[in-house]
């Protein structure tokens, strides 16, 4: 009994390194396709609005998936970037889209 309730806790424990293991590819690749909306997000106030409003909710989701599913300086250095991302982003939404 104590032998099957081992395996079965080591079985979710590979199963949820193998969710974060995607999770992680995901963020990535999330984190890299809202850099280059951001590149593209126009010259209107209306449109750079939109991507930035876009932008830090995706940080913030990314964010969740880092913070969750890394460790040490990688965890450390990549909620940074994207913590920052946010915050920065976020101020920007507050100060320059009101009424977009």
């Amino acid at each position: 009994m104590i032998a099957l309730a081992a395996g079965t806790a080591s079985e979710a424990w590979a199963q949820g390194d193998a969710l974060c293991a995607r999770d992680v590819l995901i963020a990535n690749s999330m984190q890299r396709q809202a850099l280059d909306q951001l590149e593209g997000a126009g010259d209107d106030q209306a449109s750079q609005c939109r991507v930035w409003r876009r932008h830090v909710d995706t940080m913030r989701r990314i964010s969740g998936v880092y913070g969750r599913c890394l460790s040490g300086p990688e965890r450390k250095e990549k909620l940074a970037q994207v913590q920052g991302s946010e915050t920065e982003f976020g101020g920007l939404v507050r100060s320059r889209c009101k009424g977009f």
